[in-house]
């Protein structure tokens, strides 16, 4: 019966490569702040036009943003979908792109971040 604990160790590491590495971290902090930003633009700054200020979401979260966005147009959904689509489409894609930034990390590294032991020759 390993199979759980299998998929427990896959989910572990998904978990540690997307939130528990230096990498990881600073790239969900310069979302987070650029979410801030883009948050106190709409909310509080007055704009004779429209405000471009969301745009620095988007080019965080690219390339992944683009395969939610074309996928969503391939199922029919209107332009760029319901806003609802728009903000799951973006959570996931800095999800992923999380993901993908500690994975990059860890093979920079070189190795799976478990430490490694030597064993002696004839011991």
């Amino acid at each position: 019966m390993n199979r759980p604990t299998m998929n427990h160790r896959h989910l572990s590491t998904l978990a540690r490569l997307t939130f528990k590495n230096a990498a990881s971290l600073v790239y969900l902090g310069v979302v987070a702040a650029t979410a801030v930003f883009v948050l106190v633009d709409t909310l509080f700054v007055t704009h004779e036009d429209a405000s471009f200020a969301g745009i620095w979401l988007f080019l965080l979260a690219a390339p992944t943003i683009f395969v939610f966005l074309l996928g969503g147009s391939m199922a029919g959904a209107e332009s760029f979908g319901p806003a609802w689509f728009m903000y799951l489409a973006l959570a996931v894609s800095v999800l992923v792109q999380s993901l993908a930034v500690g994975w990059f990390a860890r093979l920079v590294r070189g190795g799976s971040g478990r430490s490694r032991t030597v064993h002696a020759q004839g011991a």
